[in-house]
């Protein structure tokens, strides 16, 4: 058994075509760009695109493999260099279950199944080529239709006020809207970790995941899990989920729920930090708020954490959010150590004094060990370090 990085929510912004996916992504995200930058610099062994429902991207894919530059592995997901690419799609779902939109994962074992998946939902979206489309059928018809291919379903940023689970999709539980018996993970969000979802009784059955919902190439790997495989497959993986026959995830690597966009409650008009329970903004006097994952969570917890339970959850900083490492600075810690994932695990202190100001060496150290200062964010602005 070997230990393997992976991020699994990474979206596209273009294909080869200059046609958009997912719109509010970085023109630059193309599935060649994103293969090389989690393969040789950020040190990915696993990623999860999940804009694969789309024909350009799929045709794409197929191209890839023709051509010998990926290859399709014959326990699901598709070889770039070092990095196995898992087949994704991020779905919208509305039906009349739901009390607002919410956001799901799908990922299928082969090219195959997930051409199969988007001819399938190409009758029940309105443009099958853009990302995170609304679905027209209920959620569980679509649960079923991802088993029935034996794909993986997984809600997305359970927490996030907007088109989360728990956020804004559902009152209480997610048997509201789905068979818990058909969910296979629950990926946690920015905004939230381990010890803050392991307080809700009914996620106990489920394993955690902790990804970047890269909308660029930097995002990619901010937040991701080290699992234990013997191979790095879509096989190995669905194991790693079940906790079968030694495959398992070993630990979740994530920000600081302090640095997500949406941990405190804010005012929607003017941002300003509020409590839950104001009924005014003491500053703009607006009535809106948007919730924060905190507030949220201090609802809905209904057991002391499980973290005993779990994987350990790791509160690391990305380097582009410690103070010192601009552009510049990365790219001199790259030239002379490799991926950002060697940075972050292995490089020692004295050999980052060599190349980089001995302040910021420190300041990674302190990252790794999660003693940096922090200040919240909320209202879709990202909390920041402050200092160490």
């Amino acid at each position: 058994m070997k230990t393997y990085f992976a991020d699994l929510h990474i979206h596209i912004g273009r294909t080869q075509s200059y046609r958009a996916v997912k719109i509010t992504a970085a023109n630059n995200l193309t599935l060649d760009n994103i293969l090389i930058e989690a393969s040789r610099n950020k040190g990915m062994d696993i990623i999860g695109i999940i804009d694969c429902h789309s024909p350009e991207v799929l045709i794409e894919i197929e191209n890839g493999i023709k051509d010998g530059r990926y290859e399709e592995l014959e326990d699901g997901g598709v070889r770039y260099e070092q990095t196995t690419l898992l087949l994704g799609s991020e779905i919208e779902i509305n039906d009349e279950r739901c009390i607002a939109p919410i956001h799901t994962l799908v990922f299928m074992p082969s090219v195959e199944k997930m051409k199969q998946f988007s001819n399938w939902m190409s009758e029940r979206l309105k443009n099958i080529h853009l990302s995170s489309q609304r679905i027209y059928e209920s959620g569980l018809t679509l649960q079923r239709k991802v088993k029935e291919l034996n794909g993986l379903f997984i809600p997305a940023h359970i927490f996030t006020p907007h088109k989360g689970l728990y956020g804004s999709g559902v009152k209480a539980s997610l048997k509201e809207v789905f068979d818990p018996n058909l969910i296979d993970a629950v990926e946690l969000g920015l905004s939230s970790d381990t010890k803050m979802a392991s307080k809700i009784s009914e996620l106990s059955r489920y394993p955690f995941l902790t990804n970047s919902d890269a909308h660029s190439l930097p995002r990619i790997g901010r937040e991701y899990q080290k699992i234990i495989l013997n191979e790095p497959t879509f096989k190995e993986f669905k194991l790693a989920l079940e906790q079968r026959e030694g495959r398992y995830i070993e630990s979740n690597y994530g920000l600081n729920p302090l640095l997500g966009k949406y941990y405190l409650t804010t005012c929607a008009k003017c941002g300003a930090q509020a409590d839950s329970q104001s009924s005014q903004c003491l500053i703009c006097q607006s009535k809106r708020f948007t919730k924060g994952v905190s507030n949220r969570l201090a609802e809905l917890a209904d057991q002391k954490d499980e973290t005993k339970s779990r994987p350990p959850y790791i509160h690391q900083v990305p380097l582009s959010f410690i103070p010192g490492v601009g552009p510049k600075t990365l790219e001199k810690l790259k030239n002379h150590f490799g991926t950002e994932m060697n940075i972050l695990h292995y490089v020692s202190v004295d050999e980052l004094k060599n190349v980089i100001p001995e302040k910021t060496a420190k300041l990674i150290q302190a990252a790794r060990e999660g003693k940096l200062s922090l200040e919240a964010g909320g209202g879709g602005v990202y909390g920041k370090v402050t200092k160490e």
